[in-house]
């Protein structure tokens, strides 16, 4: 398994030299200052790609080509966005970059609800809260018919939480949901999210599902012929939000996603924590099951709360994965494939100096992340020993 490093370029107050002290290998990175919807040109794919190589690392993922909202949602003239991601399909082709890992949410890309929660031993940590997040849809959202969509115990919890709240915590809430978490493309104001939401108003799962089946046709030609293979990340929470649907979440999920086309080239993300949030996923038998499609790997994990909505981000060998089955059937695909898998640790504790290193993007501080890729790296030297 290849250890790497989610890296959001030159501006990222982590620098390559200090991912190369971390142990990894490789950066899984984008071009994240190009708008949604455009050709990467390959003159800027290389340029970043030669920074890349020069600290002594491989490019080896791209993360992500973020998918266009027309494409999801099937408005007329989806096709030319759609043919745009080909295009840099083609393009990352030509440049030596064969792995592609995108998402397919709508509207929001992964949601949380406090991007730096306090636990006891003193690090912070992401969390999504089940009654902030119910608060913020029917109090301060004010979607309609909202209500209807979280549990009772969690809309009776609401109105002491809700006089509980400042004005400033709030906002904050407001922010921390709409404005934009690492490697989401968009950030909105409340009416503008009102104003996103509402397109998705007549499409269901199913008819999601059929707009991934239509985009999927559309470019997987293009990732052949450019030797890439597609690697869809799942839901992050996986299950709806605001309404929405969605349609990477569970094992009937990924077995819908592999019956749209039997391409090498049409594959998955295995993200731990996200598919671990549900106590219905059996991560090792999902990984199992689609091992010869799986092209990437998010190592992390979360503990699911009482109410089993709410979670929080884990240490990487805690929490509701079993990191060492994973690991272990990892590296049965790997032997059974003849490949190296890249994986890299997801998220991560702000831990010592984390917690006052300025610009670092929520969820990805260096030192959580380096500890979450040295015990994943000692799991899989101990797993390889008895292999």
């Amino acid at each position: 398994m290849k250890q790497t490093w989610r890296w959001f370029g030159p501006n990222d107050a982590i620098t390559l030299s200090q991912v190369r002290q971390a142990g990894a290998e490789g950066i899984v990175s984008a071009l994240h200052h190009l708008p949604n919807g455009t050709v990467w040109p390959v003159d800027e794919i290389q340029a970043l790609k030669r920074m890349i190589e020069a600290a002594g690392l491989d490019w080896d993922v791209v993360e992500s080509i973020p998918v266009h909202e027309d494409i999801k949602t099937g408005a007329p003239g989806w096709q030319r966005y759609a043919d745009a991601w080909a295009q840099s399909l083609r393009n990352l082709g030509a440049c030596g970059i064969r792995t592609v890992c995108y998402n397919f949410m709508p509207v929001l890309d992964w949601t949380r609800t406090n991007l730096s929660y306090p636990l006891p031993n003193g690090a912070h940590c992401l969390r999504f809260d089940a009654v902030d997040f119910a608060l913020f849809d029917i109090e301060i959202l004010g979607r309609k018919d909202a209500i209807n969509d979280h549990p009772a115990e969690i809309v009776a919890q609401i109105d002491a939480r809700s006089k509980a709240m400042s004005d400033a915590d709030r906002q904050a809430l407001t922010d921390t949901i709409l404005a934009g978490l690492p490697g989401a493309e968009e950030s909105y104001t409340l009416d503008q999210f009102r104003t996103h939401l509402a397109r998705y108003d007549s499409i269901d799962a199913a008819q999601l599902r059929q707009n991934l089946a239509a985009f999927l046709r559309h470019v997987l030609p293009a990732a052949e012929e450019a030797g890439i293979v597609l690697a869809i990340h799942p839901d992050d929470p996986p299950r709806p939000l605001f309404g929405l649907p969605r349609v990477v979440s569970t094992a009937n999920d990924m077995q819908f996603i592999a019956g749209i086309s039997d391409s090498h080239s049409n594959g998955f993300t295995f993200c731990t924590g996200s598919y671990g949030v549900r106590a219905d996923n059996d991560l090792p038998a999902m990984l199992r099951a689609h091992g010869e499609r799986v092209h990437f790997l998010h190592l992390r994990a979360t503990r699911r709360e009482a109410d089993g909505l709410s979670f929080h981000e884990a240490d990487h060998l805690d929490g509701d994965v079993d990191m060492v089955e994973i690991v272990r059937a990892a590296l049965e695909i790997q032997k059974a494939r003849g490949i190296t898998l890249p994986f890299r640790p997801d998220h991560g504790h702000k831990l010592l100096d984390d917690h006052h290193r300025p610009g670092g993007a929520p969820g990805y501080p260096a030192i959580g992340r380096l500890r979450g890729l040295a015990e994943v790296r000692g799991v899989i030297h101990a797993v390889k020993r008895h292999l």
